[in-house]
């Protein structure tokens, strides 16, 4: 999504949730600060300014969790995470989505994010 991200994601090995994505948010936000190279022909332009290093932060200071207790309670948020580009007409159709799992959980097929199966 252009102002968001979903992920689902088990519970750490070490540390807690938050711990896991507060080193992501750092990476992320470090490596996108950093980069000076063009985009690639399949991203989203993002309006930030020019200067990428005078943003005061890139990610919101919170995140929502949901604790997935049950086989169907994944498949209700992997499908609410395929449809929601879908429902912010971005695309027609999940598949359509370049950053979606929807080919990987229907097909099989790799995109531009690898996953781990989640059953």
């Amino acid at each position: 999504m252009p102002n968001h991200v979903h992920l689902l994601v088990s519970e750490p090995q070490k540390g807690t949730p938050s711990t896991v994505l507060q080193m992501l948010k750092q990476r992320v936000s470090r490596t996108i600060r950093k980069t000076k190279h063009p985009m690639l022909k399949a991203q989203l332009p993002l309006l930030f300014p020019k200067f990428i290093a005078d943003l005061p932060q890139f990610w919101q200071p919170r995140f929502y969790d949901f604790n997935v207790y049950s086989h169907e309670k994944k498949r209700e948020k992997l499908e609410y995470m395929h449809a929601n580009p879908v429902t912010r007409g971005l695309v027609k159709h999940p598949k359509d989505w370049p950053w979606s799992s929807f080919s990987f959980y229907a097909k099989g097929e790799a995109g531009l994010v690898e996953v781990d199966l989640v059953e």
